[in-house]
């Protein structure tokens, strides 16, 4: 970790410091949690053999797009050699699970079984696993899979891998065959190249959000080189926008919110930011007009941007993460008087990932929520949609 966390965040890449030989030579296990090793001699090998085998677990589905959930029963492989099994207890509901299931994006595969910001305990590895023991902690977010060797995926940004990545859930899976199936369930085996590890003594249910809304918002921050002083612009304080300032002002960073709940005003100032607006508020855009040196709109629906990219200094950017539509609204006359760009982001590479659950860890920092049992899971995303949510809605799965 870089000193104060301050500067540009060394990632541990293929080229240069190569991620898995790092962990092979074992720095990452000097750092690892607790294993558990109360088990002991041949009835340990035998339960340890038990949860490497190919098995059917309880998960929570749903079947067409109304947003109903139900229980199900879900078939995981069994692990292989390079695989560790993941005992799920907390899986959080990112918004593109809502797109997903309601048919936003396209009609997904039935049933589904979303959730791709999951925490859990490390309950079987694979022979060859070097990156985890039983007992540790370890996320797993959008991505299970890429074929590792294209150049996107040589450059630790798998999620762009060439020849198709493997999404963590609704995505053709290339192992079992059929689709994936997501956290919202009580078991996920996967490759420990995907697997994050998480750092013992955290608030395991608010690190979940991590695995996607903390590298989506974290993406951008590091690329785009935030440096303390700089004046960052959050548009949209939801999920993602929350985690947005705590990152942000954790690097050091002057924190502007806007947002069109005025109750969240208030929590945008706890949450570190300087000032807070309604984005309604035409004295304070008028105000903050070529004032900022990034800005990130994590808004998940289409709007008109200009009037916040009317916010950029020259030269400057604003990264979208959160539509995923057609852009709105943004004027190319403008634009190009500004020289400002409009960039978008999505996710991040493992590598960058464990970066954010690190960085986290070292600034106290944890998502706000609010946990709910699977039967919430309907009711939660209507909440989602309706703006009720404060800020993610994390299912305890050690409870199902």
């Amino acid at each position: 970790m870089c000193q104060a966390c301050n500067d540009k965040i060394e990632l541990l890449t293929r080229e240069g410091a190569d991620r898995r030989n790092f962990l092979r030579g074992g720095a990452a296990l000097a750092a690892a949690p607790l294993a558990a090793s109360a088990l002991a001699g041949t009835a340990a090998a035998q339960d340890s053999q038990n949860t490497l085998e190919a098995s059917e677990v309880q998960a929570w589905a749903t079947k067409d797009t109304s947003g109903s959930f139900a229980p199900q029963m879900i078939k995981r492989r069994a692990a292989g050699p390079k695989d560790v099994v993941i005992e799920i207890m907390y899986a959080s509901i990112c918004h593109s699970d809502i797109h997903t299931a309601h048919g936003d994006w396209g009609m997904p595969s039935f049933p589904l079984v979303p959730g791709h910001e999951m925490v859990g305990r490390v309950i079987g590895v694979g022979a060859e696993v070097v990156k985890f023991r039983e007992g540790d902690y370890a996320g797993v977010g959008c991505m299970v899979d890429s074929c590792g060797e294209c150049e996107n995926c040589r450059a630790d940004r798998e999620q762009n891998c060439l020849n198709g990545t493997t999404f963590t859930y609704n995505s053709e899976d290339k192992v079992s065959g059929g689709v994936t199936y997501g956290g919202y369930s009580k078991k996920i085996v996967v490759t420990e190249d995907f697997a994050l590890r998480i750092p013992p003594g955290v608030d395991l249910a608010g690190f979940a959000p991590l695995l996607c809304a903390g590298i989506t918002t974290f993406s951008p921050i590091n690329h785009w080189d935030l440096k303390p002083g700089e004046r960052f612009g959050v548009i949209g304080m939801g999920g993602l926008g929350h985690m947005a300032v705590k990152l942000a002002v954790a690097k050091g960073a002057e924190v502007v919110v806007f947002t069109t709940s005025e109750d969240k005003i208030a929590d945008a100032k706890a949450f570190g930011a300087k000032e807070a607006y309604l984005w309604t508020d035409e004295a304070a855009l008028a105000k903050n007009r070529a004032s900022f040196d990034l800005m990130v709109s994590t808004v998940p629906v289409a709007y008109p941007m200009q009037q916040f990219m009317n916010l950029l200094k020259l030269d400057k950017t604003m990264v979208n993460v959160g539509a995923l539509f057609p852009i709105e609204g943004a004027q190319g006359m403008l634009m190009g008087f500004g020289r400002q760009s409009l960039a978008g982001s999505m996710i991040g590479g493992i590598a960058e990932t464990q970066a954010v659950i690190d960085f986290a860890a070292h600034h106290g920092i944890a998502a706000d929520y609010e946990m709910i049992s699977p039967d919430q899971i309907g009711e939660a995303f209507k909440k989602v949609v309706n703006k009720e949510a404060r800020y993610r809605y994390v299912i305890d799965m050690t409870k199902a």
